[in-house]
């Protein structure tokens, strides 16, 4: 482990920490900067809301003539708020963001006069250097000619004074060269696929959406410090040094009281979380000293997946004013806790059913055990995809160390579920339903409210575990784009649910 003392987040002697004053209610700043419905009711023809709206829920196409009057009232609510600049917000194979700014600006054509301009076709698309960013080989810098274009399901938003416009990355022959691109492709095969399946259930189920909930881990360490070592700085973990005289020997770090100086931070980061519109909920201190954690509420996947690639910059940035390091390497000090990123993934109907919830009748049970089963099935067949969707360099320094969880994909599904699957198959007989919660008895006197026990238990050895109505994919890395997780695991499933739908009607 690095010679860095952890002690580096308490003030030091004489230095003033950070002032945050912590403002009002949370559901008042939520979104503020974001063009979200909210915005656009207000600032657009009741047709171009209609157009974006369409996009969102049935992937209807927004012609050039309806994208100039969203552009319109894009640009007059950014406008409203200090925007100066535009930008196209994607995600390359870099692991980062990217942008290139430009002005809400044109001038005559003699020079003259100047106006604020900003239409559909700025909006809609705009062209990057394809070649410069990494592609797999695909395209050489003589043919360098790349596309970004709008995702209107992930809404613009406000960082500083640029209007950011989240887009996929395209080559100019088609190609993906983004996270975005794949992604929307597999939530759009789950989608069909499951809905597909639905209907022999429930037929009012038009929409399966694909839900996650991250969980964000990462190390604070005092910038002074950080900056004073060249591996930290270079390779954003520690190559050099020894173990610390204290390190997590005692578990006392883990859900302890959070430093001062890191509350601090964490107060201003989550001012700037609800003005994106990130439902950021969770805070606390992690296993290993001066780790930490964030967790927000769950969204739909492609919107979760931009808050999580948007946070990440944020944590950087309202670090810098800390004068905070925040890293995101999986595995910075050696001989305590990485940092993991859980992906808690799941399947939801527009008639506001969570697919993998157990009930407690058997007849809809069916429908439960029938996405429980065809999710285990996809990760049993095709485990060899999802062990390659987390594998980096710096990720594999952290799987099978420490708590987390070995680099062998395996499935959890806890004593009663497994009781479950044993009487489907006949092995033994029952309801086909997991026993509810029950009353965990404690024998302490005094008043106590009853806690109740939940049917499956949260397995820390299973990359992959089944955890009440959702499964955690506990193996992405904490620096990693979760779409790269996301993309695989939707695509196996899906595969699966239409290999499922084949043999129930050949």
């Amino acid at each position: 482990m690095s010679t860095l003392r952890f002690q580096a987040l308490k003030d030091a002697s004489g230095r003033k920490p950070v002032k945050f004053e912590e403002a009002g209610r949370k559901s008042d700043l939520f979104g503020s900067n974001v063009f979200n419905d909210k915005a656009m009711k207000q600032f657009l023809t009741s047709d171009a809301h209609k157009g974006v709206k369409d996009a969102v829920q049935h992937g209807t196409k927004i012609d050039r003539k309806l994208a100039d009057y969203i552009a319109m009232g894009m640009k007059e609510w950014a406008l409203s708020k200090g925007v100066t600049h535009y930008t196209h917000w994607f995600q390359p194979l870099t692991g980062t963001t990217a942008e290139k700014h430009d002005a809400f600006f044109e001038t005559s054509y003699d020079g003259s006069d100047a106006v604020e301009k900003f239409g559909g076709g700025q909006l809609v698309q705009q062209e990057p250097d394809a070649s410069s960013f990494p592609n797999g080989g695909i395209r050489n810098t003589f043919e360098a000619r790349g596309y970004t274009a709008w995702d209107p399901t992930s809404p613009a938003f406000i960082f500083g004074t640029t209007l950011c416009i989240p887009t996929v990355f395209i080559s100019y022959t088609g190609e993906a060269l983004d996270y975005k691109t794949p992604l929307l492709r597999a939530l759009n095969a789950v989608d069909e696929a499951a809905t597909d399946v639905c209907k022999y259930f429930d037929k009012n189920v038009k929409k399966v959406t694909a839900t996650l909930g991250w969980e964000q881990e990462y190390f604070l360490v005092d910038s002074s410090l950080a900056n004073s070592r060249p591996d930290l700085v270079m390779t954003g973990r520690t190559l050099l040094g020894h173990t610390s005289a204290k390190g997590q020997q005692l578990d006392d770090h883990y859900f302890g009281s959070i430093p001062s100086r890191a509350l601090n931070y964490m107060r201003e980061l989550e001012e700037e979380c609800m003005l994106l519109g990130i439902p950021v909920k969770t805070r606390h201190n992690e296993v290993a000293p001066n780790q930490f954690e964030l967790a927000p509420i769950f969204e739909e996947t492609n919107l979760a997946v931009d808050h999580n690639s948007l946070l990440m910059d944020v944590m950087s940035k309202v670090g810098e004013r800390h004068d905070f390091k925040v890293l995101f390497h999986e595995k910075p000090f050696q001989g305590v806790n990485g940092s993991g990123k859980h992906n808690n993934w799941s399947l939801a109907t527009d008639t506001g059913v969570n697919l993998l919830s157990p009930s407690k009748t058997p007849m809809s049970n069916l429908q439960f055990l029938s996405f429980f089963i065809n999710t285990i099935k996809a990760v049993n067949e095709y485990e060899e995809l999802l062990r390659a969707a987390i594998a980096t360099a710096s990720n594999d320094h952290r799987l099978g160390a420490n708590e987390a969880p070995p680099a062998i994909i395996s499935v959890f599904i806890g004593a009663q579920l497994t009781k479950v699957l044993a009487e489907l198959e006949g092995v033994s007989k029952g309801k086909l339903s997991p026993e509810e919660k029950t009353d965990l008895k404690l024998n302490v006197v005094g008043k106590i409210p009853d806690v109740m026990l939940d049917n499956t238990d949260r397995n820390r050895t299973s990359p992959f575990a089944f955890t009440g109505n959702k499964f955690e994919f506990r193996a992405v890395g904490s620096s990693a784009n979760c779409a790269n997780a996301m993309t695989t695991l939707n695509s196996i499933v899906a595969k699966q649910l239409k290999d499922f739908k084949k043999k129930l009607m050949p």
